[in-house]
């Protein structure tokens, strides 16, 4: 049966490997693990013989797997599913989190621009700094953000906003009166694998978040992109 594939700029090779490794992510294949004939392959996928050979390339280069002459290609490394970023659904709960993964904050870009508003979300402050950053944890990246801080706020301790997590530092202003979040699942594109590690079409968690003072004005909003294999969702259901 072919699978089949995105019609999108993304190559299918791309596409393709990214395919074969959440294989390996689910256990599918687990390590130790020897892939399917090349002819399998090309009937399963209905691709060329070129874009399977591609698409093993990059499972390579990440060590994922390891082609052994005359005896196939073999899963050598499960990819770490260690997922240590909970979404949470209090704003205490949240200022924890980035408390307790002590990111490694690599800032992109600053620079003064409006945020992203839709209909209804808010009142526009009357200047914001813009900040994108890649948080990472142990040398490995694990979201990168776009944030929008009221200027004023930004103003009143820019240092520790530039090398710092930025939630905690609200927080300790007492200005935040109303908070909300929405999280879609989507997949990396080519920026956004580049900066967290990621093949292009890999799952990711997108998150969007605004603050509000108690006049309704926006001081932050932040559009974060997760790892898919760092972000854990746990919720108690009521019978």
């Amino acid at each position: 049966m072919n699978t089949k594939f995105l019609d999108s700029r993304v190559p299918r090779y791309l596409q393709l490997a990214e395919l074969m490794r959440q294989r390996i992510i689910r256990g599918d294949w687990p390590q130790g693990h020897k892939l399917p004939s090349l002819e399998l392959l090309l009937a399963e996928f209905g691709v060329a013989r070129v874009t399977v050979r591609q698409a093993i390339d990059i499972l390579a280069r990440q060590g994922l797997v390891s082609r052994q002459q005359g005896r196939g290609t073999f899963v050598t490394h499960q990819p770490r599913n260690d997922r240590w970023v909970d979404v949470v659904t209090t704003l205490d709960a949240l200022a924890n989190v980035y408390r307790d993964t002590q990111p490694t904050i690599v800032n992109i870009d600053e620079s003064s621009r409006l945020p992203p508003l839709q209909p209804g979300e808010g009142l526009a402050a009357d200047g914001y700094v813009y900040m994108r950053r890649v948080h990472s944890r142990e040398g490995r990246p694990y979201c990168i953000i776009n944030i929008y801080v009221a200027e004023d706020i930004f103003r009143e301790n820019p240092q520790a906003f530039r090398n710092s997590t930025v939630i905690p530092l609200l927080m300790k202003t007492g200005k935040i009166a109303n908070a909300h979040q929405t999280l879609i699942i989507g997949t990396a594109d080519i920026d956004t694998a580049r900066h967290l590690d990621l093949s292009i079409n890999a799952p990711v968690a997108e998150v969007r978040r605004i603050f509000k003072d108690a006049g309704g004005i926006i001081i932050y909003l932040a559009e974060v992109t997760y790892r898919g294999d760092a972000i854990r969702l746990e919720m108690n259901l009521t019978p």
